[in-house]
């Protein structure tokens, strides 16, 4: 596989439907009355689980980025505060941090010259490659709980 058919495919990926549903259609037609909610089956609200994803995509793309990079205290720095509850600015705030971070993610898979499989100068055990596909791997997990939790509040249907 060629460098170009590799980076076309990691976008795709991150942005296309192919065997998951994407954040776009996982967040537009979310009832914002429901947001804050949770079933028994599910320990996380659906801004929650947002916001979780959120705060992981950037863990990621800061670790990409910044040699100087910090990682959080995991769990508590990896997901909202307990208790806390999103309004809608909230709401549109986190999902407009998502799609932005997933951008610069994307635009780190177009830069001919990056090198996805070199390891990274700071962290050689690691590679571009490797941190793309984890936050992939990481949204398609979370999206998948998101519809889940779409259809015990019952605010999905196939």
């Amino acid at each position: 596989m060629n460098n170009s058919v590799l980076r076309d495919e990691l976008f795709s990926l991150l942005e296309s439907r192919n065997a998951h549903l994407t954040f776009q259609q996982a967040v537009a037609d979310f009832p914002l009355d429901k947001m804050n909610s949770k079933v028994s089956s599910i320990p996380y609200s659906a801004w929650e689980l947002i916001e979780h994803m959120r705060i992981c995509q950037y863990d990621i793309l800061d670790f990409i980025q910044n040699p100087d990079y910090k990682e959080p205290k995991w769990p508590d720095e990896y997901w909202p505060s307990k208790g806390k509850k999103a309004d809608q600015k909230i709401w549109q705030q986190t999902v407009d941090q998502f799609r932005q971070d997933l951008e610069s993610i994307q635009k780190i898979i177009r830069k001919h010259h990056e090198d996805l499989t070199a390891p990274l100068d700071y962290a050689p055990q690691y590679t571009l490659i490797r941190e793309i596909l984890l936050v992939a791997d990481h949204n398609a997990y979370h999206l998948g709980q998101l519809l889940a939790l779409k259809r015990a509040l019952g605010a999905y249907n196939d």
